[in-house]
């Protein structure tokens, strides 16, 4: 029966018409709820791009379709939340609007932003200054930040002028108020640190939804929990790239569970200048990229926020150096070190019991000695 616009419908047109209104809604529920309750096959890899990298999130746990979405939501907007944060290329964020404020003002800022520059602080007084947030002006003036124009080697005098500002004794936190002021003009700058930090935010979420088992993987940053198969507890493996250009390949693979691990290395982050290599990795000590033979240093710790900052200070340091203040910090540390023509990977210590001498040498990978000179 063909029903005309603007015709009143008699009672028992009008009532068949809602009887089929009815079933076509009552089916596409049942479609629906069946798709959104379909069980997925473990274990479960929700990936995408985000703030100019990539998020891949493995879990373990047994999950439906519309359980996998719902997380999917939750974590990005826990990313969304970090980036509004510390972002220091949108003029909305916090971070930004902080490094705009007057000079020697107290300014109230969020507990999270207190809490990783608290991280930055104590990392920046371990390594004396190889780690340092407020080298963002320099950061800039090198172009590898939010002022980035064509790679090119710096004017020596604005270097200078930019480099006298710089310490973290121009930052002053109040982590009980949560405030902090800035007392020179430097550019905070938490790029070493924040993505650690968005890993942890992850990861802590999946927990807060009872995830178990899950692999999160924020650009390269990584923390575990659990098993990748939780009947004969296989662990999660995670590959240490090979420190050189072209396709991307393990040097080493390693087996984790209920840690998280960070790398710094910028053998593919550079750029040249008549014929010469400089690494975005900057020396707050100096305002000069790096230059030392170790390649890539990852950092194995509960928290990916601390493994992200102290594998940058230690990158920062070099070899011998960095594996000095990682025994005496006792941090899980694994360097990758050009010697002549080949790599040779150097674990301290704690990294060695962590992972078990057995793994080490299966892997290759020998432990740290003192009397070596790597760097």
């Amino acid at each position: 029966m063909a029903i005309q616009f603007g015709r009143p419908l008699t009672h028992h047109v009008y009532a068949r018409a809602i009887g089929w209104g009815l079933a076509v809604l009552a089916l596409a529920i049942l479609v629906g709820c069946s798709e959104s309750d379909r069980p997925l096959e473990t274990p479960v890899r929700l990936e995408g791009e985000i703030f100019g990298t990539f998020y891949q999130v493995t879990i373990a746990d047994p999950l439906t379709q519309g359980q996998a979405q719902t997380l999917e939501e939750g974590f990005l907007q826990e990313l969304e939340d970090v980036d509004q944060a510390m972002s220091t290329y949108r003029d909305d964020a916090e971070l930004v609007l902080f490094n705009q404020a007057p000079l020697n003002e107290w300014q109230p800022l969020s507990d999270e932003l207190i809490e990783v520059m608290a991280i930055a602080r104590s990392v920046a007084e371990a390594s004396n200054g190889a780690f340092d947030v407020t080298i963002g002006d320099v950061v800039n003036l090198w172009s590898f930040g939010p002022e980035a124009r064509p790679q090119e080697v710096p004017d020596e005098s604005q270097l200078q002028e930019r480099l006298s500002l710089i310490g973290f004794d121009a930052l002053e936190l109040d982590t009980q108020a949560l405030q902090a002021r800035r007392t020179r003009d430097v550019f905070v700058d938490l790029s070493g640190v924040a993505k650690g930090h968005a890993t942890d935010r992850v990861a802590e979420y999946l927990e807060r939804q009872d995830i178990e088992h899950y692999l999160v993987n924020l650009g390269g940053e990584l923390r575990v929990k659990g098993y990748r198969e939780q009947d004969s507890q296989e662990p999660w493996r995670i590959g240490i790239e090979v420190p050189e250009n072209g396709p991307q390949r393990a040097q080493h693979v390693l087996p984790v569970h209920d840690i998280s691990v960070a790398t710094s290395g910028d053998y593919r982050n550079y750029f040249e200048e008549d014929g010469r290599r400089y690494s975005h990795t900057l020396d707050p000590r100096s305002g000069r990229p790096i230059e030392h033979h170790v390649a890539s240093v990852s950092v194995a710790h509960p928290s990916n926020a601390w493994a992200d900052a102290w594998a940058t200070a230690l990158s920062v340091l070099g070899g011998e150096a960095g594996m000095a203040l990682a025994i005496e910090q006792e941090l899980k540390v694994l360097m990758l070190v050009r010697r002549d023509d080949q790599w040779v990977s150097l674990a301290s210590p704690a990294f060695v019991e962590f992972f078990g001498a057995e793994t080490m040498e299966q892997l290759g990978i020998q432990r740290y000695d003192t009397d070596q000179h790597d760097a």
